[in-house]
């Protein structure tokens, strides 16, 4: 009988330290935080590059798995187990402008560079080392530049079920999603975008940004009707026209700071209610 009550004890006990789990709040996964990208106003280091690989006569990218040679040694004190980091300068190749100022709003931030992954040093040679790709979020080509390895805070998740879909206005700085990470409009929750706010203005990684859209703005490039959103032919109408200030605006959804520059921010969507665009507002909550 005692054994069936320690026994009960113990399930009882492993049971009460899942539930206390469960009602932690969730952490960002270890992929949103190192594959999200960033926008930065200085030039990261690029003297450590990705030269070569294995396959190289018929490779011309390298992933998860695969063996590459940098352009570091033991000359320059590089050891096996050494970690990297490999980024990539990018732009968006069409130059499509989805908004009105996006390219001047996007010069203003800065660079953009997209996270290829993560190395792990293998084998050092005196001018060269063979790091394996261990974390592959982009593909990694010759020319990358690789950087020594920094953590990168993990934070944690709000609860969507606590999303004020009428949130009054915050009083604190606003800023515009200026690009996304993959260069598309629109994004949701799951996606990831950058805006024109950063440390500058008191911003740091685990801040929320209320994301909204005011009704009726003529800010997208995409061929709209003036006063849209009181009025449309053979669609109805209100008995009054309403400027964009007149209406309330719309509340979209939620974003979760993860990586932040001077003057921009990483921006991961926790919640989404409704499409969100490049252009659309940001304040922080």
């Amino acid at each position: 009988m005692r054994a069936k009550l320690t026994a009960l004890s113990v399930f009882v006990f492993i049971g009460a330290g899942i539930c206390s789990a469960q009602t932690a709040p969730p952490q960002a996964s270890y992929s949103t935080v190192y594959c999200s990208g960033f926008v930065s106003d200085q030039r990261v280091p690029d003297a450590i590059r990705l030269v070569s690989g294995e396959q190289s006569n018929i490779k011309i990218m390298f992933g998860r798995g695969d063996y590459v040679t940098i352009n570091r040694g033991q000359d320059k004190g590089v050891r096996v187990g050494d970690r990297y980091s490999v980024v990539r300068q990018e732009s968006d190749s069409l130059q499509v402008n989805w908004f009105k100022w996006q390219a001047k709003l996007m010069k203003a931030m800065g660079i953009h560079y997209v996270d290829a992954g993560q190395l792990r040093v293998v084998n050092v040679q005196t001018k060269t080392a063979i790091a394996e790709v261990s974390l592959s979020c982009d593909y990694m080509q010759r020319g990358d530049i690789v950087l020594p390895f920094q953590e990168r805070p993990e934070p944690a998740f709000k609860d969507p079920g606590a999303f004020d879909h009428f949130a009054p206005i915050s009083g604190k700085p606003v800023a515009m999603i200026v690009e996304s990470k993959d260069y598309q409009q629109s994004a949701g929750q799951g996606n990831t975008f950058y805006v024109n706010l950063g440390t500058e203005r008191g911003v740091k990684v685990g801040d929320y940004f209320r994301i909204f859209r005011y009704q009726g703005t003529l800010a997208e490039l995409s061929p709209q009707t003036k006063g849209f959103q009181d009025r449309l032919y053979g669609f109805g109408s209100s008995p009054g026209r309403y400027n964009w200030n007149d209406l309330p605006r719309e509340v979209l959804g939620e974003g979760l700071v993860i990586n932040v520059s001077r003057n921009s921010s990483t921006v991961f969507v926790t919640y989404s209610s409704a499409d969100i665009y490049t252009g659309d507002y940001i304040e922080i909550e």
